[in-house]
């Protein structure tokens, strides 16, 4: 089980620190955390995404960047950054803008600051006005069952299915179209050009093989730029936390058996 901010080991090694995306809660952690059978794990929910969104909080592409520096600030000590789809997007930013928060960053989504990256075509309807709250209504509104045939349809099932589903609501529909609606582009193709700034910290992008969002150039293109290693998870989809961890998780071990030890 994933601990909280404040409970965590105080062994020499950083403490992993994971970061889910859209439409996602926590619970996509559960078989990642089975595989990785560690103390010193962390996960941490954007607002909107499986917790609330406060008052005033700003769900942007910078806002949640500042959302998470603040989260990683209360560790008082640099931490293994990892994140799976927009957690993936935040924990580069993080990398960009505050690497002395980390010792190193692992990412599912370096596509998106390539420069030839076009948003998928559900984001492009998220992304307009009108169209996109009603995609959001279907999506995440209804009965129960009808938002597990949602879950069912991306391909996971079982018990974080359920989970999952039961986060879906209103506030995770306002969440999504507001950061979908900053991160039209160009806006980040503009963030790629800060990519090589992530080189002050080791990286790792993760490319799920069988994920059609993006192409294998595009991660190859983003993590030359962030002289960042590349695993590349043969035959894994999207959703890998939930669907098929061990090839992930096999990657991130050797890469931080790998690092120098940083205070």
């Amino acid at each position: 089980m994933a601990n909280e901010i404040g409970d965590g080991d105080s062994a020499a090694r950083p403490p992993v620190v994971l970061v889910h995306g859209n439409p996602e809660n926590a619970a996509v952690w559960g078989p990642v955390l089975k595989v990785l059978d560690r103390e010193d794990v962390f996960t941490l929910s954007p607002p909107g995404f499986g917790v609330p969104l406060p008052g005033g909080f700003e769900a942007t592409v910078a806002g949640y960047r500042e959302w998470l520096v603040s989260r990683l600030e209360a560790f008082g000590r640099p931490v293994d950054l990892v994140g799976h789809d927009w957690g993936g997007a935040h924990v580069v930013q993080v990398a960009m803008h505050r690497p002395d928060l980390i010792r190193s960053w692992v990412s599912d989504t370096m596509q998106l600051f390539a420069p030839d990256y076009v948003w998928h075509p559900l984001a492009q309807v998220w992304q307009q006005e009108g169209a996109g709250e009603a995609s959001v209504a279907e999506l995440f509104g209804g009965t129960f069952e009808q938002r597990m045939a949602v879950v069912n349809g991306m391909g996971i099932n079982g018990p974080v299915a359920e989970r999952l589903a039961a986060g879906f609501d209103e506030e995770l529909g306002r969440a999504v179209l507001s950061l979908l609606r900053s991160a039209a582009q160009p806006v980040m193709a503009e963030a790629g050009k800060d990519l090589a700034r992530a080189r002050q910290r080791p990286g790792l992008v993760l490319v799920p093989t069988a994920d059609p969002n993006g192409t294998l150039a595009m991660h190859q293109w983003s993590a030359q730029q962030a002289g960042a290693d590349i695993a590349l998870l043969e035959g894994v989809v999207h959703w890998w936390p939930e669907t098929d961890p061990r090839p992930a998780v096999e990657a991130m071990t050797r890469f931080w058996a790998g690092l120098p030890h940083r205070d």
